[in-house]
């Protein structure tokens, strides 16, 4: 795990919440898929720990983005997608075609967030902004977007 995460245990002990082995898997898988949806955690999850459900995954998720560990984004019209919080924001690319996601550094969002801030006062959350379009490797195959693949 990252630095920002090293105090994982820490961090819930302060807020009240006990340390369990399911949050530290939870924790792990986001850590180790780097974005995922609850389903895919708890795929990887149940590849060590076979009694590990759903909804313990849904309610574990809601602890670690309560106590600042992982957020999420909606990056398509299904569940939403976990990924570890850290120090850098950033912006979620998502390829329409293959469903692909990358991160990329959100410091020149940011210039226009603060744009967006300073003449409509409106506050951009980064780690929430999802750009849909093609990767490079679909883009490159000569695929195209249709209305339909949104």
């Amino acid at each position: 795990m990252n630095d920002y995460l090293e105090a994982w245990d820490r961090r819930l002990r302060t807020a009240g919440f006990r340390i369990t082995p399911q949050r530290q898997l939870v924790l792990e898988a986001v850590t180790h898929l780097r974005h995922a949806t609850p389903e895919e955690i708890l795929g990887e999850v149940q590849s060590t720990a076979s009694g590990v459900n759903l909804s313990t995954v849904y309610r574990t998720l809601e602890v670690l983005e309560q106590v600042g560990l992982v957020t999420h984004a909606h990056i398509g019209h299904g569940a939403p997608t976990y990924h570890v919080v850290d120090d850098t924001p950033h912006i979620h690319l998502v390829c329409s075609r293959c469903r692909k996601v990358e991160s990329i550094d959100g410091d020149d969002f940011a210039k226009y967030a603060n744009k967006l801030e300073n003449d409509n006062g409106f506050v951009v959350n980064i780690s929430h902004v999802a750009l849909h379009g093609l990767c490079k490797k679909c883009a490159n195959e000569g695929n195209v977007v249709t209305d339909h693949d949104h």
